[in-house]
């Protein structure tokens, strides 16, 4: 589990692991990239519906989007460990990006029949939830997003890109185990945070 970090830290944007937010400049391209990211959101969502939502061109042509979107993710990060491009826009932005994304693909193939309810059900308590707690506590200190955490939002983009994607049936229950692997570690780091989150309170309640 990843340890607390105190108030005073500093976390970094996205998926960087180091840096300052000390005189780096908003506008910048790990930034770029992550507004860019929320606007492909609603791009994203008209090419998922056009022409009643299952036509093989426009599924393919939704695919390429939520992709690119996703690759944004990995590569907003890797420019901000590089570079130190760390804000505080970018470390509120980044999160809110990947939510968007991640819950408008899963409440669009709902919608359009292609993906239990359930599953986008559980998905989306999860991630209220989990920033929920992250205000409950954050009086108390911040909880960073650990390797479990990247890991399933890694997943989770692997699996809804495959149910995206126009495959033949044949291959289809390689999607299903996906998403179900999916499923379980959205719960399983879900309870993380919250253990995370009641040490991390008690541990100040203590001292």
């Amino acid at each position: 589990m990843t340890e607390p970090v105190t108030p005073g830290s500093r976390l970094p944007h996205g998926n960087s692991t180091t840096g300052s937010s000390d005189a780096v400049p908003v506008v910048n391209i790990a930034n770029v990239l992550t507004v860019l990211r929320i606007a492909l959101v609603p791009v994203f969502l008209v090419v998922l519906f056009a022409d009643d939502g299952h036509d093989t061109r426009w599924r393919i042509g939704a695919t390429l989007v939520f992709a690119v979107a996703a690759i944004t993710d990995r590569i907003d990060g890797q420019l901000a460990r590089k570079y130190g491009l760390v804000t505080d826009f970018g470390k509120m932005a980044d999160p809110i990006a990947d939510k968007a994304l991640i819950g408008a693909a899963l409440i669009g193939l709902s919608i359009l029949g292609d993906l239990p309810w359930w599953i986008t059900v559980v998905i989306a308590i999860r991630e209220v939830g989990i920033t929920l707690v992250r205000f409950a506590v954050i009086r108390h200190g911040v909880i960073p997003a650990g390797r479990g955490g990247k890991v399933k939002t890694l997943v989770q983009s692997f699996a809804i890109g495959m149910y995206l994607a126009p495959l033949p049936d044949e291959v289809r229950f390689a999607s299903v185990t996906l998403m179900g692997l999916a499923v379980f570690l959205t719960v399983y780091t879900g309870l993380d945070y919250v253990v995370q989150a009641i040490r991390l309170r008690r541990g100040v309640t203590s001292s």
